[in-house]
């Protein structure tokens, strides 16, 4: 769910300015799923502009400083989580892990990089959230290492009932700064599709399985 409105709709605007988001419901994509979808979303783009860059890392801080003040890891889930998560750490003086989505297969065979100790509470770092998969497989691990995840923050998320309920069994919270919603809002108020593609785009929001068909 999104933490703040003001703040998700400057999110959306930036990530549709930089082309970190595509929409394009007349020639979907398909992602590695093999599902078909009118939206592609790459937040690594983000990293390349200063400005969105640092308004992302800004609204980050700003809410665990409201809600998860006690933290004391920021934990990144690898890889487009871990840039995001070390500027976190970095501004509020924090130590930083990233886990990976295996252990690695030589060396130490770690799962988890980085000093982490148990008991330590963990705010997680995500970029986006499409099934929830992923960023709580990150969760499980932390917790398997003894420690508390607090919550998990994402730069953007889908909304798909399906993470929802992923993270609601996982008891788990979680937010993210922008959501797909807004993002549809702030696509058809600054042109970026036509009004009367706005119902396709809400089509596939609603049963992404079954768009496309």
């Amino acid at each position: 769910m999104i933490y703040n409105n003001v703040i998700a709709r400057e999110v959306a605007e930036y990530l549709l300015e930089i082309k970190a988001v595509v929409l394009n419901p007349s020639n979907p994509f398909t992602w590695a799923s093999g599902l078909k979808s009118p939206i592609y979303c790459d937040n690594r783009k983000t990293l390349s502009y200063p400005k969105v860059r640092n308004f992302i890392k800004t609204s980050f801080v700003d809410i665990i400083a409201d809600e998860y003040k006690e933290a004391d890891v920021i934990a990144g889930v690898a890889t487009a989580g871990i840039p995001h998560g070390v500027l976190i750490a970095d501004v509020i003086n924090k130590p930083f892990v990233y886990v990976r989505d295996k252990a690695k297969g030589h060396g130490l065979t770690n799962l988890i990089e980085g000093k982490i100790e148990q008991g330590q509470r963990v705010v997680v770092i995500e970029d986006l959230i499409s099934t929830g998969g992923s960023s709580l497989k990150a969760v499980a691990a932390l917790k398997e290492a003894g420690t508390e995840v607090l919550g998990l923050g994402a730069i953007f998320t889908y909304g798909f009932q399906k993470a929802e309920d992923a993270f609601a069994d996982a008891d788990c919270k979680f937010f993210t700064l922008s959501d797909y919603p807004t993002l549809l809002e702030m696509a058809v108020k600054h042109d970026y599709v036509k009004p009367e593609e706005k119902e396709t785009l809400l089509k596939w929001y609603q049963n992404p399985e079954e768009w496309g068909k």
